[in-house]
Formats: C-alpha cells, sequence, structure tokens
C-alpha cells in the first residue's frame, strides 16, 4: 500500500534534480571511519594475499583507495571466485564478511581456485551509512556501461581485466529496516513516485539470477548458513520482499538488467546473500559468520561439480 510519508527532500511527485540531490548530499554526516575500521584490516591480509589498489574515488582519492585482495600463486588452469562486498556501503556484514573469509577460511580452497575479494566497493557509503553514492546514485543498479557510479565502474573494470572468466561470484549484502525506514522512502521521493510499504523479512535470504538461477547452489549455500542463523521465511503471499519464493529462502532478480553488481560476470554459479542484521535472534558477529558460510557452502559445492 501507498504510505503518506513525506520525504523531506524534494516536491510529491516531481523527480529530483541537482538541487534537490545537493540538498540530500549535503544532509549526510559521517558515523565512522574507512581508514580506521576496514583499511587496517585489509593490509594485515599482506601476509597471506595480495593486496592491490584498483582505484579511488574522486570525492576524496586519498581517503577512498579502493582495495581488492588475491589469492598468490593465481594460476591461469584454477577458475576465478569473486567475492564482492560492501556495493551497497551501508551494509556492513558485506564487508566485514568478506574480509573474515580471507581471514578464516579462504585458504582452504586456494588449491582450487583463485580467489578475488573486493571487500568494500563503496568506502564513502560506508562511512556515511548509505546506500546511495554522494550523487544520489545506487551503485547495485549502475553496473553497467558507461556506468554514472565511478564505484560500479571501477569494479567493471578490475574484473574485465583479470584475462580470465569467473566461475563462482558471492555479492554480499544485507536487508535492513533502514531499507523501509530510509532508504526506499528516498528512492520513491527522488525518482518523484509513491512510497509503497514494503514488509523486511527476518533471516538470511538469497537473490539468484533470472536467466541462471543455479538452484542447488543456492541451496548449497541456504544450507551452510542454516548452521549459523535462521533463513527468512515468506510472508502470506509466499513472497519475499515482493519476489516469489523459488525455493526456501531464495528469490530471483534479472541481474544484469537491472544493472545489479551480481550481473557483473557471466558466471556459471552466482549469488547475492541477504543478512537481516537488525532481527533479536543475530549479533552482529554471526551476521559476518552467515556471510562467511554462504561462502563456505558454495565453493564446497562446487568443488563437488568439479
Amino acid at each position: 500500500m501507498s504510505s503518506s510519508y513525506r520525504f523531506p527532500i524534494g516536491t510529491p511527485g516531481q523527480k529530483w534534480g541537482k538541487e534537490e540531490r545537493q540538498a540530500w548530499y549535503q544532509q549526510t554526516l559521517i558515523h565512522r571511519e574507512y581508514q580506521k575500521e576496514v583499511v587496517p584490516k585489509i593490509m594485515a591480509l599482506k601476509e597471506h594475499y595480495d593486496v592491490e589498489q584498483y582505484g579511488a574515488l574522486s570525492y576524496d582519492v586519498e581517503r577512498f583507495p579502493l582495495y581488492a585482495i588475491k589469492s598468490r600463486n593465481w594460476s591461469a588452469n584454477k577458475p576465478v571466485v569473486l567475492v564482492t562486498g560492501g556495493v551497497h556501503g551501508y551494509e556492513t556484514s558485506g564487508v566485514h564478511g568478506a574480509l573474515k573469509f580471507l581471514e578464516t577460511g579462504a585458504l582452504n580452497f586456494i588449491d582450487h581456485f583463485n580467489i578475488l575479494v573486493a571487500p568494500c566497493i563503496s568506502p564513502w557509503g560506508y562511512e556515511t551509512i548509505n546506500r546511495w553514492n554522494p550523487n544520489a546514485i545506487d551503485p547495485n543498479r549502475s553496473f553497467y556501461k558507461e556506468s554514472p557510479a565511478e564505484e560500479s565502474a571501477s569494479l567493471m573494470k578490475l574484473v574485465s581485466g583479470l584475462g580470465q572468466e569467473v566461475l563462482i561470484h558471492f555479492d554480499l549484502h544485507e536487508t535492513t529496516d533502514t531499507d523501509e525506514t530510509e532508504f526506499r522512502p528516498a528512492l520513491a521521493a527522488r525518482d518523484g513516485v509513491d512510497y509503497v510499504e514494503g514488509i523486511i523479512p527476518d533471516g538470511f535470504y538469497t537473490v539468484a539470477d533470472t536467466e541462471n538461477p543455479a538452484p542447488e547452489f543456492q541451496k548449497a549455500v541456504i544450507d551452510s548458513v542454516r548452521e549459523v542463523t535462521h533463513i527468512a521465511p515468506a510472508d502470506d503471499q509466499g513472497e519475499i520482499i515482493g519476489s516469489p519464493v523459488i525455493q526456501e529462502g531464495v528469490i530471483h532478480y534479472p541481474m544484469r538488467k537491472l544493472g545489479l553488481c551480481g550481473g557483473v560476470t557471466d558466471c556459471k554459479f552466482g549469488t547475492t546473500t541477504e543478512v537481516y542484521p537488525d532481527s533479536p535472534k543475530v549479533t552482529g558477529e554471526e551476521c559476518n559468520d552467515a556471510q562467511v558460510a554462504a561462502i563456505v557452502g558454495g565453493l564446497k559445492y562446487v568443488i563437488g561439480q568439479l
């Protein structure tokens, strides 16, 4: 149902212009520091991995360098695993779950795979706890040619420069209460449409690509995460966030059509994870663990298929 909620920026029914986007940007605040919370964890990985800078955000190139972590002994004979986190910077476990995978589990798989991790694609969004970048653009709707989001364009350049096809892609996300209290109302206001209230699912789920759903792979991810946290149930309409539940904890999106990070490669096995950190049943660390479990479960499944 449509809501009577009135977003404080813009005129109802009218798309935002430069003035409204600037007004939105000016009300953002810094809540945490990428250089203190994320970069030191990345640099600590240099003992076991290769760390490279693949870009920097023009908003502040010194403050927002973009880093990728690669397994050593990269081989043309091993398939490539891509892990992305922090496309939406506010989704904390996407960032720290990716890093925890490297800290705790990734080395167990390097005999089978080349592993590439981009743990914080949107560091400005991480600091301001935001879904968008400073231009009120959602990086996770901007993975397409001549992208207006430099966060997305930088990752696409990194992936295209690999010289190898990606076999598996894990894109780590969260669904939070603020999706309904802040971000979706802002989106409706920006685009000059009515805000329609949704329901935030309590639990973990995955989003598979409509064009390549890999159902057994998704099931392996869900079953692995089940050991760490609860799986989101379908609502009364048999849906999660407005999409039909295809199997327990799994919905489908057309990744490439929507410009999602999950469509940045032609991978055979891909999934977008969604953790619910606002649940009273979980802690922040359990959310990180759920992201790790998703990756580990998916990799173990693929090893069984090789």
